[in-house]
């Protein structure tokens, strides 16, 4: 078994899943006792925000380096950015490192391409919905995006900021998604990314008929893959 490294803390309510999810799929693969090798680095989310509002990314990225640095340290294998905004500083993270970086959007592009889905809505923070670090790796594979109009675009925003990185879980913000995500389906949309790793804490696949993908799940699924070395 390959030792996982986590960037996590990015919030770390979502992190919290990030470990129990990778723990309990190498208990479903293994059996018996067994749990996963695995380091964590976890970062101050403050100074993150603070980065992104400014939009002060370099510094973002030297946070992140520094942090995959001492797991790699720490004896991390593979890394992950347990959170999809902060992908945006992926490039900088891996030319940081000697092993492997798992891109979330990579593992979901692999998810999406394994369901037969062309078309997806993606849900996220105002940066992985509007900017192209995250969806030109889409593109790239073939998928047509949709994103909902600006309101909801900030609405979304608010709610992963405003509430669910601050543990708040609200029925309110929840309709609200399920809204958004009913209208980028009537727009054509096959599927929907759960593009924050916090937005899987509201809505679940029993929320909404539409095929749900949730990128906290995937890439912990993708990493216990590569863990223990089975092919996808």
């Amino acid at each position: 078994m390959k030792t996982i490294g986590l960037i996590g803390g990015m919030s770390w309510e979502s992190t919290v899943t990030y470990y129990q999810e990778i723990n309990r799929l190498v208990k479903a693969r293994l059996g018996g006792l067994h749990s996963a090798k695995l380091v964590l680095s976890s970062v101050d989310f403050h100074e993150i925000e603070a980065c992104q509002s400014r939009g002060d990314w370099d510094k973002s990225a030297d946070i992140l380096i520094q942090a995959a640095q001492g797991l790699e340290r720490a004896g991390a294998q593979l890394v992950l950015i347990c959170t999809n905004t902060m992908h945006k500083v992926a490039p900088q993270v891996q030319a940081g490192i000697s092993v492997p970086l798992l891109h979330i959007s990579d593992a979901t592009a692999d998810a999406l391409t394994a369901a037969h889905i062309s078309t997806v809505a993606l849900l996220g923070t105002k940066y992985t919905m509007c900017e192209d670090f995250y969806k030109a790796r889409l593109l790239e594979r073939g998928f047509q995006v949709l994103i909902p109009d600006t309101p909801d675009v900030e609405l979304v925003n608010h709610i992963i900021f405003d509430e669910l990185c601050l543990g708040k879980r609200k029925d309110t913000s929840k309709r609200e998604l399920l809204r958004i995500v009913d209208s980028l389906a009537g727009q054509g949309a096959q599927g929907v990314i759960l593009g924050c790793t916090e937005i899987g804490l509201l809505v679940k696949q029993e929320d909404t008929p539409l095929p749900v993908f949730d990128t906290t799940l995937i890439h912990a699924h993708r990493a216990v893959e590569l863990a223990l070395e089975e092919k996808h």
